[in-house]
């Protein structure tokens, strides 16, 4: 099988709430049967050269204080509008400190209140991503986001809390590249519950353009 790479890009030494270390664990071995995952803390792999050898870029960033450089941004955008797959977990849109980022992403993160199980539903489910994806239950942080008006998305999933749904997964074309968003991720359990776990590697593949 033609083996893809992807970057996994978090924070190791000094994240604000959601150290990389143990959810890396988790993602490389989810998505082990189609892709090598390269782990980093380094923003500089955000420069367009260094991007250029991986199908797909996975945020799990944790730093809503750090602004990415213009090049780090026109590297980012530059290889999503090219072609490039985006793949953004829970608390990887803390990337959104630029404005063309938050655009990127499709929302910008706003707050969240505290953290419970939530239900989660498919509203999409003709989507690739969402095939076979069934209701779940889930420990997570109900994230609220203020949606970006000028891009077309196409929302995947919502979750319950306190009777009102929000959303929770969305997808998006941006040039000749892919986006998705999921917001579950909030710690290593979330990453081991098996309908995220599916969710995820199918929103992998989707955004990396994977075959099959």
């Amino acid at each position: 099988m033609d083996r893809r790479k992807a970057l996994l890009l978090g924070d190791y030494s000094y994240p604000e709430f959601h150290p990389l270390q143990g959810v890396d664990e988790e993602i490389s071995h989810i998505l082990q049967d189609w892709m090598t995952v390269q782990c980093s803390e380094n923003r500089k792999m955000l420069l367009k050269e260094n991007l250029a050898s991986f199908d797909l870029c996975i945020s799990y960033c944790d730093s809503r204080k750090e602004v990415l450089s213009p090049q780090q941004t026109a590297g980012l955008l530059s290889y999503v509008s090219g072609g490039g797959g985006l793949l953004v977990l829970h608390n990887g849109i803390t990337l959104q400190g630029r404005y063309e980022i938050a655009q990127l992403m499709g929302a910008r993160f706003q707050r969240h209140p505290a953290a419970g199980p939530l239900s989660f539903k498919v509203t999409e489910p003709d989507h690739p991503i969402m095939e076979g994806i069934e209701p779940f239950e889930i420990q997570e942080e109900p994230y609220r986001f203020d949606f970006d008006p000028f891009t077309e998305k196409t929302l995947l999933m919502e979750y319950e809390y306190e009777g009102q749904w929000w959303p929770a997964a969305w997808s998006l074309s941006y040039g000749l590249g892919r986006v998705v968003y999921l917001m579950p991720g909030h710690n290593q359990p979330s990453f081991q519950h098996e309908g995220y776990r599916k969710l995820l590697l199918q929103a992998a593949k989707w955004a990396g353009r994977f075959p099959g």
